[in-house]
């Protein structure tokens, strides 16, 4: 690098400045990875998150079942990512169906993308939480070669095409492209951490597995063997804890570098103070969404349930997930409070048209992730915008009800409709073949008697 002239002048000795400066560069590198590679370790705790909470949340006699699903799932998702997903989501050009290659690991390090193996790593941890919400929808029924289908399908495909879209330097909805390329409706979409490209593809996903399977045999509705409600709540709340915990790696952790300051170098305000104020927003989001929803819960059915305080905080950090990084604390408290509330009116739904759920994923995830694209559309704040995403000419539109006007709001609606859609042509089909190919759901006898048997 170029050394400053005002080391040079300090020193008195160009190649010595040099040294500190390649020295501090080295530093600034070896922090920023570390950086990363934590916040990556944090998202990957969310596996064994989703391992609890789907385990706790089925019957007994489903629990091992389920266990295996999830590590399934990882595996052959991991498999399937370094295939085929990276090159579909981060591959140069973009002009090129699949990138470069398959194996698009063969690029990195990269200097003239960025991209290092650690930036692998953390877009790897994505996928898999991507995948890991699906299996949730449709438990309690499926056959394991139809998760391990869904699996490859999903993080080989089309979760990368979306993360393509919105997070790829060259991706047509990423708010950061380069200065002088066009942005979509002048602004992009803000999903900063995935409301839309992990969660929404999830639940989308998630929607149609459990409506072209249909109900449970010993199912939730009108069934003279009771309502299933889970076998485990010691589970459960382990569950929902370890995701809340990994949710500090999934957030937090989207800005991949912390040494970035915001004007003047040596200002005590930078990177780090936003990524501060986004561990607060997520926190808040998540804790006025469970409360919420527990009040809500036990006004309409009389009682105070574990389950819907769970969900209540999952929603809440499902929806603040796009823009965490770009509101005012106050606005978290609002965005969880809604998010308790479309939760609700989802599951409602869900009860009236006999949609068979176990874990209320499709609800929690589709739902509170489209509130979420929504709430960011409407909340962003210009200040915070500007310094994540950079300096626009002309300026940048934010959020709608800051004065922002209507430009962003539109792309986010856009983006909203553009996710329900690719999720619904690339899985409903997938659902459909399997079904039809009597791979999608176990024998009816297994169903009814001990699955794990």
């Amino acid at each position: 690098m170029n050394c400053s002239a005002d080391l040079v002048l300090l020193l008195g000795n160009a190649t010595a400045a040099d040294y500190i400066c390649n020295k501090f560069t080295d530093a600034d590198s070896a922090i920023n990875t570390t950086y990363i590679l934590f916040s990556a370790y944090f998202v990957f705790i969310m596996q064994c998150g989703f391992a609890m909470l789907c385990t706790g949340a089925v019957q007994k006699y489903n629990a091992i079942r389920t266990m295996f699903a999830n590590v399934v799932n990882l595996a052959v998702g991991t498999i399937s990512y370094y295939v085929f997903g990276f090159a579909f989501a981060f591959g140069q050009p973009s002009n090129k169906f699949i990138g470069k290659h398959f194996f698009a690991l063969k690029d990195i390090p990269s200097e003239s993308t960025g991209f290092d193996y650690s930036n692998f790593l953390y877009h790897w941890a994505f996928a898999i939480v991507a995948v890991g919400i699906t299996p949730g929808s449709i438990a309690e029924r499926t056959h394991i070669f139809a998760y391990v289908i869904c699996s490859f399908f999903l993080t080989g495909f089309v979760y990368p095409v979306l993360s393509h879209w919105y997070w790829s330097p060259d991706g047509w909805a990423n708010p950061s492209r380069a200065p002088g390329v066009s942005l979509f409706f002048n602004s992009g979409v803000i999903d900063f951490s995935g409301s839309g490209v992990v969660h929404m593809v999830g639940g989308i996903a998630g929607f149609w597995g459990a409506l072209i399977e249909g109900p449970r045999i010993i199912r939730r509705f009108g069934d003279r063997r009771g309502k299933p409600r889970g076998h485990n709540k010691t589970l459960l709340v382990l569950g929902t804890l370890m995701l809340w915990f990994g949710w500090y790696g999934f957030n937090p952790g989207s800005f991949l570098i912390i040494n970035k300051t915001y004007g003047a170098s040596g200002s005590f305000y930078g990177q780090w103070s936003a990524i501060g104020r986004t561990v607060v927003t997520t926190t808040l989001s998540a804790s006025f969404s469970g409360v919420t929803m527990l009040v809500a819960k036990k006004i309409s059915t009389g009682a105070w349930r574990l389950a819907d305080v769970c969900n209540g905080v999952l929603g809440g950090l499902a929806a603040i997930t796009s823009g965490c990084s770009v509101v005012e604390p106050w606005a978290a408290i609002i965005c969880g409070i809604i998010s308790s509330l479309v939760l609700n009116g989802l599951n409602m739904l869900s009860e009236i048209f006999e949609f068979d759920d176990p874990l209320e994923a499709a609800q929690l995830h589709g739902g509170c992730g489209a509130w979420g694209i929504l709430f960011t559309s409407l909340f962003a704040k210009k200040e915070f915008v500007t310094e994540i995403f950079g300096e626009r000419q002309g300026g940048r539109p934010h959020g709608l009800f800051m004065g922002g006007g209507g430009k962003l709001f539109a792309a986010h609606i856009v983006a909203i409709l553009v996710n329900i859609g690719w999720v619904s042509v690339t899985m409903a089909p997938l659902f459909l073949l399997l079904k039809y190919l009597d791979l999608l759901r176990v024998s009816r006898q297994d169903e009814i008697e001990e699955v794990d048997v």
